[in-house]
């Protein structure tokens, strides 16, 4: 029997994008269980979390400065 194979970066990033969603294939979702290492998911979905809050802030700032928010 083979080891499983390791899924790429991007089918990480995928799977922790869906995650952030909230809407997952039940198959698909088995799929990553088996195949995703349990410390990149984690590090790709602290990076996601910190890059949405910044975006939000940045979009945040943009509307104050931009007079819309008066």
């Amino acid at each position: 029997m083979n080891a499983p194979r390791r899924l790429p970066l991007a089918r990480t990033l995928r799977a922790v994008a869906w995650s952030f969603f909230g809407v997952r294939r039940g198959a698909a979702h088995e799929e990553d269980l088996r195949h995703l290492s349990p410390a990149l998911v984690i590090a790709v979905g602290i990076a996601a979390a910190i890059a949405l809050v910044a975006a939000l802030l940045l979009l945040a700032a943009w509307v104050v400065d931009s007079g819309v928010a008066a």
